[in-house]
């Protein structure tokens, strides 16, 4: 029996490794690296695979399972917090792109319906692709990656009207009962998902955790994704929209990171068929034909998406740099224009314009991965232009509300590190100013009294405006890895003398950050792993003045200790007196024991079991003195520390009854 689909995944894997291999030699991007493969491989290619619908099907499954996960890890109240960035940004991006699109389309000699097709065509970004690649970079937290996200999830969204509106660009009528059918689905779904994440899947997890079975915690979690974007297609939505409302309901459980865990292995395998299988729609011999005129069309599909990303960015209060990042993300055609296209071509659009429609798109998703590498060189090369103030400040921040502050604390960035550092400060009674990027943690901040105001500290004007010329200490507190090194040289060069500490997610990113100036790194990483060492060690009764040695030795030279690049030291060796062999433990006397009514002394605990008693609690009271002179009680409680043999030996002693009970 033959299995053709089997060969061609076989064929597509084992090219895929080779393919991934040359790139990672070269530093290609994996993305890259699979747009290739699929490019080899399809019928334009090399012809290696046959079964080309078989495997869209599966990366179809890739792009559920991506948009899953990236749900699951985002939650319903990230969601919450962006809903003006997903509506008003995204509304904007779309608009502008739709209009300027349009408006090139109309003066090449295209019919204002058609015009206004390509501009939907080309709206519209690759969600999986660039939450693929912020993932990579972790920036999906950051601020361009929050905005970037909003406007991606209100393209998923829009997509549906899209198709709706497309027979009636073509002059077929009879459709707005259809869109008024479509909206009342959409509620209705929105109603789902509310119920199900308060209600319904965390109760049902629950039941299913209890069984402790992986296989069924697995189904049910499967069942959950597959079920909702089953949902959505039939209410006209996108299977990849359901699969990420899919995310945010098991997200508001308990579960979501357990389920995480199941589902990202599944997730890379069938989101990198996805990616092969976009490489295989491209013709090459259509390509070597016209190389000029696809090259012309990609670069305008490219500035144009960065325009109107960048624009909208801007509109939502962002500053000029985290603006043109945003557009620079989006600056590619996403998947679902291919399903767009698809139904454009049953009504007459893109007749004779689809091979270069679909060149196109893949080359601007090829180049994507480039474009986000040099995305931050860009945005700091155009940001540090002569622009007006208002692009880099709020106008709610005038120089003039500004407090001329002195040997003062400055804070970068106002997330939960942020906050934390400036309620120590408080606290304390030290002087601070905090510098966001995020126009609506500003206002809300400030509503509270909070001394903030906007502004993307890349920038001298920002830095400046917060007085960092006569600041004491600095703390940057961002996530974006490209930021937080221009901010550290920047903060450097305006005040030598300040000192800098810096918060980095990664432990690679200390050198850099040290040659730039700082005084402190701080890796997220290694200080968790402290956290926990010290726990631990505190747990096997290690004297806190050693802990505190040891931590502070791990910090100095850092971190080394952890790396396991530095031999032993004299603290770990001192360590090891402390944590093999002690414990600390506690006994009930029973009232059947043979020591009841008798004395420590007398039982000599210490010299023929070698463990001594701590402590003594009798009803309310708890005996700390003289205590191997008081007669033992039923029911009394002793803590006891030494070996844990011995402690064995102790505990039959003392809550056993006696051998001469019958």
């Amino acid at each position: 029996m033959e299995l053709p689909l089997l060969q061609d995944l076989l064929v597509i894997f084992i090219l895929a490794i080779g393919v991934l291999l040359v790139c990672h030699r070269f530093k290609i991007p994996s993305l890259v690296g699979l747009l290739i493969t699929g490019i080899i491989a399809g019928p334009t290619g090399l012809g290696l695979v046959q079964a080309v619908h078989e495997v869209e099907v599966l990366a179809e499954i890739g792009v559920v399972l991506l948009l899953f996960a990236i749900g699951i890890d985002f939650s319903l109240q990230k969601l919450l917090r962006i809903k003006k960035t997903i509506f008003l940004g995204g509304i904007l991006q779309v608009l502008l792109t739709i209009l300027v699109v349009a408006g090139v389309a109309g003066r090449l000699g295209k019919p204002p319906a058609e015009a206004v097709f390509y501009g939907f065509l080309i709206a519209l970004s690759s969600t999986a692709i660039v939450l693929h690649l912020l993932r990579e970079k972790a920036e999906v937290d950051s601020l361009h990656g929050r905005t970037g996200l909003g406007i991606l999830i209100f393209q998923d969204l829009i997509i549906v009207p899209m198709i709706l509106f497309t027979p009636m660009l073509a002059g077929k009528a009879g459709n707005w009962q259809d869109f008024a059918l479509f909206l009342a689905k959409g509620g209705g779904i929105i109603a789902l998902v509310i119920i199900a994440s308060r209600w319904l899947v965390p109760r049902l997890l629950l039941q299913i955790t209890r069984t402790r079975s992986r296989e069924l915690f697995l189904l049910s979690i499967a069942a959950i994704c597959f079920g909702i974007a089953w949902l959505t297609a039939e209410a006209g939505l996108s299977l990849a929209l359901g699969a990420f409302l899919a995310g945010l309901i098991i997200s508001e459980s308990e579960y979501g990171h357990h389920a995480l865990g199941n589902v990202i292995p599944f997730r890379d395998v069938f989101a990198s068929l996805f990616f092969v299988s976009i490489g295989m729609l491209l013709d090459l011999s259509f390509l070597v034909r016209h190389p000029l005129a696809i090259l012309l069309f990609t670069c305008g599909i490219i500035m144009v998406k960065i325009l109107a990303g960048s624009l909208a960015a801007l509109v939502l209060g962002l500053s000029l740099r985290t603006s043109l990042l945003v557009g620079l993300a989006l600056a590619q055609i996403g998947e679902f224009s291919f399903v767009l296209s698809r139904v454009g071509q049953e009504y007459g659009f893109l007749a004779g314009e689809y091979q270069y429609f679909l060149a196109g798109a893949i080359l601007t998703m090829a180049l994507t991965p480039f474009i986000l590498m040099l995305a931050p060189r860009l945005a700091d090369l155009v940001s540090s232009l002569p622009l007006p103030a208002r692009l880099l400040n709020d106008p709610l921040s005038s120089l003039s509300d500004r407090k001329m502050l002195s040997d003062h604390l400055v804070i970068i960035g106002f997330g939960l590190n942020g906050k934390n550092v400036a309620r120590a400060a408080r606290l304390a009674a030290i002087s601070y100013v905090a510098v966001e990027c995020a126009p609506d943690t500003v206002r809300a901040e400030r509503q509270q009294g909070e001394s903030i105001f906007y502004g993307d500290a890349t920038h001298e004007a920002v830095l400046e405006h917060a007085n960092i010329g006569k600041a004491r200490v600095a703390v940057v507190a961002i996530a974006d890895p490209v930021a937080i090194r221009r901010i550290t040289a920047m903060i450097k060069k305006l005040n030598p003398a300040v000192h800098l500490i810096v918060r980095s997610q990664y432990v690679q990113e200390m050198q850099a950050l040290y040659e730039l100036g700082a005084n402190e790194v701080i890796p997220e990483e290694f200080e968790t792993s402290i956290e926990i060492f010290v726990r631990v060690l505190t747990k096997y009764l290690v004297p806190r003045e050693t802990v505190d040695k040891l931590v502070i030795q791990i910090r100095a030279d850092g971190y080394q200790m952890l790396r396991g690049l530095s031999g032993e030291t004299v603290s770990a060796a001192n360590l090891q007196m402390y944590l093999p062999d002690v414990e600390i433990a506690s006994y009930r006397i029973s009232p059947l024991s043979q020591t009841v009514g008798r004395s420590l002394a007398e039982i000599g605990l210490r010299k023929k079991y070698g463990v001594t008693i701590l402590a003594l609690r009798r009803e309310d009271r708890l005996i700390t003195e003289a205590i191997a002179e008081v007669p033992l009680s039923a029911d009394d409680l002793l803590y006891g520390i030494g070996k844990p043999v011995q402690l064995l030996e102790v505990r039959k002693l003392l809550e056993e009854q006696s051998v001469s009970q019958p």
